[in-house]
């Protein structure tokens, strides 16, 4: 999956607010029912665990994801240590662009069980996967007014 979202912020502004743990909340959709269980005070940088739990259709999961680049304020790249995927990596990089910041989400995801976990990500995940993008864009364009993308 790869989204790309026009910013009207200066790059360092940008990356501040996505380098904030607690900011993860501010863009996930309530109906995760997400709840970070790492302290809002960790320091995010190469090796840093985040710890989560959440609700996917009903079924509780805890995740844990390792930060494995960290480099401000241009990008950093999140991996799935635990959680429902069999891959999770996920590329944020922040571009200046014009008078703004434009930044890139690339997501390479896959399932467990094989011909099953396809079937799964055709029929439910991938649109999930999609409608979570889509709501954290939302979320962004009304925190950080005149976003496009």
């Amino acid at each position: 999956m790869h989204r790309e979202l026009w910013i009207p912020q200066p790059v360092e502004a940008v990356f501040d607010f996505f380098s904030r743990a607690e900011n993860l909340g501010r863009i996930t959709p309530e109906w995760l029912n997400f709840q970070m269980l790492t302290p809002a005070t960790v320091e995010m940088k190469a090796g840093t665990l985040l710890d989560y739990r959440l609700r996917v259709h009903g079924i509780p999961v805890r995740w844990r994801t390792r930060i494995v680049e960290w480099d401000p304020p241009h990008g950093f790249v999140d991996v799935q240590e635990r959680g429902p995927y069999k891959l999770w990596h996920h590329t944020h990089r922040f571009v200046a662009s014009g008078s703004g910041t434009t930044m890139t989400d690339d997501v390479r995801y896959a399932l467990p069980f094989g011909i099953l976990g396809a079937l799964v990500n055709w029929l439910q995940v991938r649109r999930d996967v999609n409608q979570i993008f889509d709501y954290r864009t939302e979320q962004i364009r009304w925190i950080l007014p005149g976003s496009r993308g």
